[in-house]
């Protein structure tokens, strides 16, 4: 009796140790991540690289990552693995450190497929153990979650800044050590996750169902309208990650040093405006955050690419902000679509999202080749407006039942 009642304490209780090692765990994985797109301006000139060579090396292991992804949080909903974590992580390491060392455009390719297996490997579990500790606060647990990827994200670029691009492409060893760490942090995440799954298989089993009126036609269409944000959203942040820092060297001539820096700021607003999308979510319903989230970063997008330097660095954090909430509310929401099914939701709509951020990479240097890294831009500021879509989004109202 006393077992079952220590293991409905777990349940319920929002457990915010786990929640911050999760989210220090996924702050390292997406800073290794970010190394790839901030080495970029560095590869360009040392293996004289083509704006759709960088897009094919983005689309590589983004969509290594996005097709995986799904299959891994299917396996995973059958079978937990905890330590799978830590097989993750060991992937990124070896795969920065053959970009380090690597000594042509294929070696390249073989070098960042390792890092998207690595990925594909991390989000669905790591996802898991966000939704595992939140205590019913999905939507806070999802934004602490978030919160790490996005913080690390933001410092890439800027370790990248100080640490690689002043002394050459051998020093991106150097975040193998990060991963190192990451490998540990896992290990302890690990060692309680499989203690609540010991403790769990040997409880009564209290599963929360979450009740809906919504046929499956419903679910789908909805579904499908949630994939379509996240094509929104990423796309046009691909747009920034992979090539803001060339739009502003091309358009203010400013040095990669610098541009680094615009890009560290904008990501860093991403970071900050993380943590509002799912504890927003919880409280007025993820539909109305996922609304303002995406379609009103509209405005600011489009005035990005017309105005000067001191403005694009205002309205990129205005972006950033608004923007980056959506997230957190879209993964919430489609768990609640479908209840049980955590590693499955997780999978899909990770793997979507570098999918898309992976073929906006791909399509977009094609375009910049053909066309001008301006003219990229300017076609992208209209993607936030697929954001009232939105519209067509159920309310769901959740009810648990034990």
């Amino acid at each position: 009796m006393e077992n079952v009642k220590s293991h409905q304490e777990i349940v319920q209780k929002t457990i915010y140790s786990i929640l911050f090692t999760i989210s220090f765990s996924h702050f390292i994985n997406d800073l290794l991540q970010a190394v790839i797109p901030s080495v970029y301006p560095l590869l360009k000139d040392n293996f004289n690289l083509s704006f759709s060579q960088i897009g094919i090396i983005t689309f590589t292991y983004q969509m290594i990552a996005s097709l995986l992804q799904p299959f891994v949080g299917i396996y995973t909903d059958k079978k937990s693995k905890p330590y799978s974590l830590l097989i993750g992580m060991s992937f990124t390491m070896a795969g920065l450190f053959f970009i380090s060392i690597a000594s042509s455009f294929n070696y390249l390719l073989i070098s960042v497929s390792l890092v998207g297996i690595g990925s594909s490997i991390f989000h669905p579990e790591s996802s898991r153990v966000a939704h595992l500790a939140s205590g019913g606060k999905k939507g806070l647990a999802q934004s602490i979650f978030q919160l790490g990827g996005n913080a690390g994200s933001a410092i890439g670029p800027l370790l990248v800044a100080l640490m690689v691009i002043p002394y050459g492409q051998t020093n991106i060893m150097w975040f193998c050590l990060i991963a190192l760490t990451g490998i540990l942090v896992l290990y302890k995440i690990a060692l309680w996750y499989s203690n609540h799954l010991s403790l769990k298989n040997t409880t009564a089993k209290t599963p929360e169902i979450f009740i809906h009126h919504l046929s499956k036609k419903k679910i789908i269409f909805s579904l499908f309208i949630l994939l379509i944000l996240i094509f929104s959203k990423y796309f046009y942040l691909s747009s920034i990650t992979n090539y803001y820092t060339f739009f502003l060297i091309d358009k203010f001539h400013l040095s990669i040093q610098d541009s680094q820096l615009y890009l560290f700021t904008f990501l860093g607003a991403v970071a900050t405006g993380t943590l509002t999308g799912g504890p927003l979510g919880d409280k007025f319903g993820r539909k109305y955050v996922i609304w303002i989230s995406i379609l009103g970063a509209a405005p600011f997008t489009l005035l990005l690419p017309h105005v000067s330097l001191f403005w694009v660095g205002i309205l990129s954090v205005f972006i950033g902000l608004i923007i980056s909430s959506a997230f957190s509310a879209i993964l919430v929401y489609a768990t609640e679509l479908l209840p049980g099914k955590v590693g499955l939701v997780a999978g899909l709509f990770f793997g979507f999202a570098f999918g898309m951020g992976g073929l906006g990479s791909a399509v977009l240097g094609k375009l910049a080749d053909e066309t001008s890294i301006a003219h990229v831009f300017n076609l992208c500021a209209y993607l936030p407006l697929l954001g009232i879509l939105t519209a067509f989004l159920p309310n769901i109202e959740s009810k648990k039942t034990v």
